[in-house]
């Protein structure tokens, strides 16, 4: 909260509107006031009424009340800064000018009382409790003080001291009412102001909605004019200018298909495309209100989009079939495997058989990696990112690689940048990634007769995104082949599985992170993980929580 909403008396924007009309009705009141008390006592001296016992005195209260009045409707927007305070000082300044004026001008004594019972009236709807009732008491006082100091020289005046108690009960009961009537227009106000900004944020929030559905929304009057559309029925429509808005010129199919649905009711179903190069719709219509075809909402179904999802749908079918199918494989292949271990024991056998034997083996390792593979990516567990140093992190892995691993005369060096490299990822994802792209740099990444030489790279991107790339100085990928090798199942090897790419990719994006293969200039290929940076600058949670 700031500071101005924390102190209600610190500036006028945080007063409403009605406390600003409220004073200025005051202050105009009280210019009206003075104008009275000014041409009483200035009256002609023709005129006898009203009496003025003391002209001298009551003229110079009138002319100073007036020019206290004028002075007041002229501040009267600066008043808004220290409300309280100015509105106590105005009406003390009333009930001043009003009892003195009352003591030098007898005969309109009422029509003077009379007139402050407004201008208690109107402070109690700028005033706390206490001071209304306050303010109330000090023109009692005043009036009843003024007629105590005539009882000596009035003869009615045991009548006047009955008329300045009733002024006095008139006071209080005004000054009560218009406080619980401007707490109640205040609370009334509040409450319409705070739902006029709820309504507008949720209005911000459909129109938002709305305007982010994949499904094209736009709205057609009755004479075949579009009135609004969102940002998908602009792009399923082939992207119209904003000066086009007959929908018969902009989409004819969707003109013809509503003129159809006006006249018979029936709506067409079959997809279509609006324009060239965009993705087919299906159109639905309905009415803005019942019976009434002057105004039309139409909404575009993407076919693309319910194919994606179905398509979804059923890899993700696939891939609890393919595992429950894996897991009834492994049984019979172990069976074969160890038959075939004790086959080959056997001193009968001749070459042949030895041959064939050894192909059972290798193809039922060749099975059990694929296996292995499918049940990894059916029961891969959600990232788990953490910031990391890539170019410490790369020197580590080569580490443990050569460690656990008998390089012989290939190369595996780590290349890092002088620049910190610092990226958002899952330690054991990437783990498994480099793993499997540095296993197959080593094996295929090599020429002929020669040792393989391997980098591992991490470094800034030109445009700020930290990176990771595997390098080798091998023969490369031909351009027909590096078009599918994120395929799952594709591989060029004799005993390759084909779904160690499709794996470390799909790892890859389950961390925000994009793997792809650039081809190296002069020979040799290159796999490239672009990641995630860390956040410069976190939002706190509690501005998290508001958004």
């Amino acid at each position: 909260m700031s500071s101005t909403a924390a102190h209600p008396a610190a500036g006028p924007i945080n007063r409403p509107d009605s406390t600003r009309h409220e004073l200025w009705f005051a202050h105009v009141f009280r210019v009206a006031q003075a104008l009275v008390y000014t041409g009483l006592a200035f009256r002609p001296g023709s005129m006898d009424w009203p009496a003025l016992p003391q002209p001298t005195l009551s003229r110079f209260v009138a002319l100073a009340f007036l020019t206290f009045a004028l002075f007041a409707l002229w501040r009267t927007r600066a008043w808004m800064h220290r409300l309280t305070l100015n509105v106590a000082l105005a009406v003390t300044v009333d009930i001043l000018a009003a009892v003195v004026q009352v003591a030098a001008m007898h005969d309109v004594r009422i029509g003077i009382a009379m007139m402050l019972v407004v201008n208690i009236a109107v402070s109690a709807l700028m005033l706390p409790l206490r001071l209304s009732m306050f303010f109330a008491a000090l023109a009692t006082i005043g009036m009843l003080g003024q007629t105590f100091v005539a009882l000596s020289t009035t003869v009615e005046s045991d009548r006047e001291l009955l008329e300045s108690g009733l002024f006095g009960l008139a006071y209080f009961a005004t000054a009560s009412l218009c406080y619980v009537l401007g707490r109640q227009m205040r609370a009334s106000e509040a409450l319409a102001e705070q739902r006029g900004i709820d309504l507008a944020n949720l209005s911000q929030v459909n129109e938002l909605i709305i305007r982010r559905m994949k499904t094209g929304v736009l709205v057609v009057d009755e004479a075949n004019r579009i009135h609004q559309l969102n940002e998908s029925a602009w792009m399923l429509m082939g992207n119209p200018t904003a000066e086009q808005r007959d929908l018969g010129t902009v989409a004819p199919e969707l003109s013809r298909r509503l003129y159809h649905w006006r006249t018979s009711g029936k709506l067409d179903e079959s997809a279509t495309a609006l324009a060239d190069g965009v993705p087919e719709v299906v159109p639905r219509f309905t009415r803005l209100a019942p019976h009434d075809d002057s105004h039309v909402l139409i909404f575009l179904d993407d076919t693309s989009l319910l194919s994606r999802r179905a398509e979804e749908l059923t890899l993700s079918s696939l891939g609890r079939l393919s595992a429950s199918i894996a897991h009834e494989i492994r049984n019979p292949l172990a069976a074969i495997r160890y038959s075939a271990q004790l086959l080959a024991e056997s001193t009968d056998l001749n070459d042949t058989d030895l041959r064939m034997v050894e192909i059972i083996n290798n193809h039922c390792v060749r099975l059990n990696e694929i296996i292995e593979n499918i049940l990894q990516l059916s029961r891969r567990e959600r990232s788990r990112p953490e910031t990391l140093d890539l170019g410490q992190w790369a020197q580590n892995f080569v580490v443990e690689y050569r460690q656990g691993n008998d390089l012989g005369n290939d190369v595996l060096r780590a290349v890092t940048s002088a620049d910190p490299v610092t990226a958002v990822a899952d330690p054991q994802h990437l783990q498994q990634v480099i793993w499997n792209l540095v296993q197959n740099a080593l094996r295929y990444g090599r020429m002929p007769n020669e040792p393989a030489r391997v980098m591992l790279v991490a470094r800034n991107a030109e445009h700020g995104l930290p990176i990771i790339e595997v390098i080798d100085r091998g023969p490369g990928i031909p351009p027909k082949v590096a078009a599918q090798i994120f395929e799952p199942f594709f591989t060029t090897h004799e005993y390759g599985t084909g779904l160690g790419l499709y794996l470390a990719r799909q790892m890859s994006e389950a961390n925000q992170a994009a793997l792809e293969y650039v081809r190296v200039a002069g020979g040799g290929s290159c796999f490239r993980i672009t990641l995630t940076p860390p956040a410069r600058h976190p939002v706190p949670a509690a501005v998290a929580a508001r958004t």
